[in-house]
């Protein structure tokens, strides 16, 4: 298991980093410190002994240790359980790709557990940008977490609008492959529905947060927390967007495909009556019975100019009818 990391802010300032487990009690007694801690891939003893420190619920931390949870905030008496999921589009894969985080939120600890993947680091860097807002507490470690969750929504979205487009204008290009097309409007929607299954749930989770009987909200966070919530519709519509696209786009590549064997069709029933025309005089002049030419060079030139002159009035019609 990795070396969980910690941090301990004290009256907005970070006062100490890196320190063990042990001594995460000793750091939240201190006046006005606020601790973070971070566990990837805990165990169960672990996690079992910070939850003991910070009074954490046995059925948050049994969510936390067997994560695959839907995104949601659960509240407990002393605390809330946050359950999350970042996200990323892979261009070379066509998949996108999610990691889990869950977060226990006191007044005075945020303690995050998540899988090996999880950019962390991105998180760490996005609170030491805005180190002025620390004296926020908890909820200034909270909306750097979800901030950064929901701008790596956009970065998805946006890769994905992209592969939307590019597959937009393959559709009516000369020599595109339709199976080609089709497989990729398939996994398109397929990334989609997986982020939107991510992104959906975090529109009542960020709206549970604003609520003001959760007492977690100092009046400075409230229009930071807003303005994530503000980004999750505007990523949730861009999503739902993205999907009416690909759907359209699947769509569109049937009706082609359904016009072009019209089309095929309609030349080869062409065709088949110009065949027929040949077919149907020498069939007359192939029987044996006396007609008018009958075993003369007379008969020949007749059927053959017949033949010729029928089938070439037949292929101008159907061509000055578009039907060939």
């Amino acid at each position: 298991m990795p070396t969980p990391r910690t941090r301990c802010y004290r009256d907005g300032s970070l006062v100490d980093e890196d320190f063990p487990l042990t001594e995460v009690s000793e750091h939240l007694a201190l006046s006005g410190a606020v601790v973070w801690v971070d566990l990837a891939d805990p165990g169960e003893e672990d996690l079992v002994s910070l939850a003991g420190e910070l009074g954490l619920h046995e059925l948050a931390v049994e969510d936390a240790l067997t994560l695959r949870q839907r995104p949601k905030l659960d509240r407990y008496p002393d605390h809330l359980f946050l359950s999350a999921y970042s996200a990323e589009y892979g261009v070379a894969t066509a998949q996108v790709t999610t990691h889990e985080i869950a977060a226990f939120i006191t007044d005075r600890a945020l303690v995050t557990v998540h899988t090996e993947g999880f950019d962390l680091e991105a998180v760490v860097a996005r609170w030491d940008s805005a180190s002025d807002l620390a004296r926020n507490g908890v909820a200034f470690l909270l909306h750097g977490l979800l901030d950064h969750l929901v701008d790596g929504y956009f970065d998805a979205v946006e890769a994905l609008d992209d592969q939307v487009e590019e597959l937009e204008d393959q559709l009516f290009l000369p020599g595109t492959k339709q199976e080609a097309v089709q497989r990729a409007s398939f996994e398109l929607r397929k990334s989609l529905v997986t982020l939107r299954r991510v992104i959906l749930p975090m529109r009542e989770v960020v709206n549970t947060l604003l609520r003001r009987d959760l007492h977690l909200l100092r009046d400075e966070m409230g229009p930071y927390f807003q303005d994530v919530y503000d980004h999750v519709l505007r990523v949730m519509e861009w999503t739902e967007s993205l999907r009416d696209q690909a759907t359209a786009i699947l769509e569109a590549n049937l009706a082609i495909q359904g016009n072009r064997l019209n089309v095929i069709t309609k030349k080869v029933t062409g065709y088949a009556a110009i065949i027929a025309v040949p077919t149907a005089i020498t069939g007359f002049y192939g029987q044996n019975v006396p007609y008018p030419g009958f075993a003369q060079p007379l008969g020949y030139y007749s059927s053959a100019a017949l033949i010729v002159g029928l089938s070439a009035l037949l292929y101008v019609l159907f061509k000055r009818n578009d039907w060939i």
